[in-house]
């Protein structure tokens, strides 16, 4: 084929229109691609539900200060059991373990808020 045969077949085909309205919706397509998402709303129940749980600890912890008296009952009551945790060897094995598993879950959650994933 050489290339008069090519130019006489392109010049005899009819010419390619788009049909009525195509760029009109086209153009519709773009600017709804084009347009901003609407805003995400603040939270608000989860603040709220937060809110509250930290004014109750925050409550409870401050009850718990104020009345030493309960510690003073507490360590009646479980007088034996505080004194085997007062043990040096036992104390450092289970400061030892709270610190690891509490490393542990500051890692995992670390790795979680960087990654976005849900728990």
């Amino acid at each position: 084929m050489i290339p008069d045969d090519l130019d006489r077949i392109l010049a005899s085909e009819e010419p390619l229109l788009p049909s009525s309205g195509f760029a009109a919706l086209v153009m519709e397509k773009v600017r709804e691609t084009a347009a901003p998402p609407p805003p995400l709303s603040f939270p608000w129940k989860r603040f709220l539900l937060g809110l509250a749980a930290i004014s109750v600890l925050a409550a409870s912890g401050g009850w718990g200060i104020a009345s030493l008296s309960v510690a003073e009952r507490l360590s009646t009551a479980f007088g034996p059991a505080f004194t085997v945790l007062q043990a040096p060897h036992v104390s450092l094995a289970l400061g030892e373990s709270a610190a690891s598993i509490l490393g542990a879950f500051l890692l995992v959650r670390l790795a979680l808020s960087f990654t976005g994933a849900r728990p």
